[in-house]
């Protein structure tokens, strides 16, 4: 009993230095932008010596998948609630769009992330020894079943129709339009500005033409 309550106590610990390490890379990455954040100054914001910092991560790379594993966690709890906030297919899936917009605006740093984690080669089928890519995968694919759950109730509900095929491609479908129209409202601003648009407009534009397409015509 004695043993397990070490055990226990150390694993604890080193789950609450290892949050204290995210939590010092995450304020870096805010404030610098992942590409000028080095292992060293996550170590010195941690208040910890650069070798503990490798005791917990191998490298940079393996910082960055662990934020981003928190990051599509956070997004599905997000998902989840703009869910529940809709009775109606339709809605819920607009709900769940909107609430990626407002998250992405809140924690642009964990965008990035998430956004860098889908393009880095192999994402989806690099074995890691410690399994935290696969964590970062469970975490998406369960960020996208919250979405194609929101589709199979507006199938069900008659709100979306079933021209949009297959729920989980059709989520894979509205997460790429969302995510690209965020990146471009983000990154276009004086080409938006250009054409006499505002962000808030470009996305009140997008859900509108979403909806239009996943409404059953009469």
């Amino acid at each position: 009993m004695a043993m397990s309550y070490v055990v226990q106590r150390r694993e604890e610990e080193r789950e609450r230095r290892r949050q204290e390490i995210l939590t010092a890379a995450e304020d870096l990455y805010a404030r610098r932008g992942w590409d000028a954040v080095t292992m060293d100054q996550i170590a010195r914001q941690a208040r910890l010596s650069r070798a503990l910092l490798y005791v917990y991560f191998r490298d940079k790379d393996d910082v960055l998948l662990a934020i981003s594993e928190l990051a599509m966690s956070d997004l599905r709890r997000r998902f989840a609630i703009a869910v529940q906030s809709r009775s109606v297919g339709i809605d819920k899936v607009e709900a769940v769009g909107r609430a990626y917009v407002e998250w992405a605006l809140a924690a642009p740093h964990r965008f990035d992330a998430c956004a860098r984690f889908q393009a880095r080669p192999g994402a989806t089928s690099t074995p890691e020894p410690d399994g935290t890519l696969q964590s970062c995968q469970a975490a998406g694919d369960a960020v996208l079943a919250e979405v194609a759950g929101a589709v199979v109730v507006g199938l069900t509900d008659g709100s979306i129709s079933p021209a949009v095929g297959d729920p989980a491609v059709f989520a894979i479908t509205l997460w790429g339009c969302t995510h690209g129209v965020i990146q471009i409202a983000m990154t276009k601003g004086e080409e938006l500005a250009r054409f006499g648009l505002k962000a808030e407009a470009l996305y009140d534009n997008a859900f509108c033409a979403l909806r239009l397409a996943m409404t059953p015509k009469n």
